[in-house]
């Protein structure tokens, strides 16, 4: 009696857990709750491509609001015609205050951590990389996320309209940094590739993950190098 009584509460627990899930998923991928709380919606168009801005922070400033829009349209275009002109026409910018991260995308939208420009005004490139993810869009499976987050990273770093008043840039290198670290790391480590190794190989990266056809031959293929031979190759350069 007491086995099947486990049964029935772990049966129990993973459908709690499911509907969990399935009810986050939703809240990402649709915002009709986000509209019926926001304090104001908004609907901008420009270049062929359309922001819904929703805000649920009734202190956020309106300043910011311009300064982040003005990224999305000064960048999204750029990005969408560099690396996928089949990506989303319409996304979605959420500011929301339930958002204990920073900034993340599922689908089209972005939420943002109202808290987070609270403490870094100048942090405006951060739309840059999320919206670089919408660009990316690529399917379950198709890669390793270091690269995926490298990738993202390597745009902010070429694209962003205003890195140095964010303070941020590149992470500097160290001996125990390994290109698993992604985000800032892989990033820097992708621009001595395209510096140093294969011009335009972070686009040919980015079409393989997206038609899922990226392998750790694509390395070798276009530089002649192993993956690791190249990170044991850029990590002695660092050293001199």
């Amino acid at each position: 009696m007491g086995n099947k009584r486990i049964v029935k509460w772990i049966a129990v627990l993973f459908f709690m857990i499911s509907i969990g899930v399935l009810h986050a998923q939703n809240n990402w991928r649709h915002t009709d709750d986000d509209r019926k709380v926001a304090v104001e919606v908004d609907t901008i168009k420009k270049k062929g491509f359309t922001l819904i801005w929703i805000n649920k922070d009734k202190d956020f400033d309106l300043k910011l609001k311009k300064r982040l829009i003005d990224v999305h349209f000064v960048n999204y275009p750029k990005l969408a015609k560099k690396y996928n002109r089949n990506t989303r026409k319409e996304i979605t910018f959420v500011i929301d205050p339930d958002y204990k991260g920073i900034a993340a995308t599922a689908g089209g939208i972005v939420r943002f951590n109202p808290a987070w420009f609270v403490k870094n005004p100048h942090d405006i490139d951060i739309v840059t990389h999320e919206v670089m993810h919408i660009v990316q869009d690529y399917p379950g499976g198709s890669g390793p996320g270091w690269l995926v987050e490298g990738i993202a990273d390597y745009v902010r770093y070429k694209y962003g309209v205003d890195n140095d008043a964010a303070n941020w840039r590149l992470t500097d290198f160290k001996e125990e940094h390994h290109y698993t670290n992604s985000y800032r790391i892989a990033a820097r480590f992708l621009d001595w590739i395209e510096s140093k190794q294969k011009r335009g190989l972070v686009k040919k990266l980015d079409t393989a993950l997206r038609d899922k056809k990226y392998t750790e031959n694509i390395w070798m293929e276009n530089t002649g190098k192993t993956l690791d031979q190249l990170w044991r190759m850029y990590s002695t350069s660092n050293l001199k």
